[in-house]
């Protein structure tokens, strides 16, 4: 049996992993007494992952969607007597069940939260140092896209420093080497997904690392006759940038070549802050998720 590039993915959550397969998607928990919980589901189709650029934009949004909804379910599978919070009790009196309505809250609300954090703030920013400093205003947006990187790789690295965080990018750890035994065709044990690197070009580091990047590029042709027209012109090139960027990343998930290495390059060395080595326990969680969406025929069942 030879390598292949697989299609399936996953995300950290609070202790556990959920892998996502092209027919099923199972959650997996590590409990508080030590045994391992998995809940499966049918993978959700969606007619417009199928087309280009177009899904780029849908995938983005449908992540975010189901992140924030089993980070709620593992936080409930692993503290079950936390109690139902006051914002849980008005949802669930107003629109019913809060699972469904509160992820996709959720989702925009952090769509608008990135939006505003990469690519507001640079800009406003950028317009009143040119405003205060008209030297300034020839490397406008030289200085944009340096503050663009800079808030992200520095909200990251804060991040990675909460305890509870850094577990989470243990499991982020798990779930990347348990891949890379999967496509390389090895028995998933411990043993041999140990042995494997922890970061993945198809990673959602990468994804956002891409992004940034491609945004750059794009926004330094935008023109900047006023802070506000600029803002108004990124936010319109927005959706186009997304669905560039999810292209290039599946390209570089399923090849192996000079192009592919320099477009996972840049995610590759940010992951270094959001991909830790995970310990034994984690690998376990990470092989009892994956072994529960693998289709039967994964050289052709789930290619990339």
């Amino acid at each position: 049996m030879g390598k292949f590039k697989t299609s399936i993915g996953g995300q950290a959550v609070i202790e556990g992993i959920a892998m996502r397969g092209p027919e099923k998607t199972c959650l997996a928990i590590r409990l508080p007494d030590g045994s391992i919980k998995t809940e499966t589901t049918a993978t959700k189709k969606n007619p417009y992952l199928h087309v280009p650029i177009l899904r780029g934009i849908v995938a983005l949004f449908l992540s975010l969607e189901s992140g924030y909804r089993y980070l709620m379910q593992s936080t409930e599978i692993s503290f079950p007597d936390m109690e139902e919070d006051a914002f849980d009790r008005w949802i669930k009196n107003h629109f019913g069940d809060s699972n469904k309505v509160v992820p996709a809250i959720a989702a925009v609300l952090a769509g608008f939260l990135s939006i505003a954090l990469f690519v507001l703030l640079p800009t406003v920013i950028t317009g009143i140092l040119a405003k205060l400093l008209p030297f300034l205003i020839p490397v406008r947006t030289v200085i944009e896209s340096l503050l663009k990187m800079s808030i992200f790789v520095v909200y990251i690295y804060f991040s990675s420093k909460l305890p509870d965080i850094r577990r989470v990018f243990q499991y982020h750890g798990a779930e990347h080497k348990t891949i890379f035994c999967y496509e390389d065709q090895k028995p998933l044990t411990v043993e041999n997904v140990r042995t494997y690197g922890r970061f993945h070009p198809r990673c959602g580091t990468s994804f956002t690392v891409i992004t940034l990047l491609i945004s750059i590029f794009v926004f330094s042709f935008v023109p900047w006759t006023s802070t506000v027209l600029r803002v108004i012109y990124k936010l319109l090139c927005l959706p186009l940038i997304m669905g560039i960027s999810y292209e290039f990343i599946r390209y570089a998930g399923a090849h192996d070549n000079f192009i592919s290495r320099m477009f996972s390059a840049p995610g590759l060395w940010i992951q270094r802050l959001t991909v830790f080595e995970p310990d034994d326990g984690m690998i376990e969680v990470a092989i009892a998720s994956l072994l529960e969406v693998v289709p039967e025929q994964p050289e052709s069942g789930d290619a990339v």
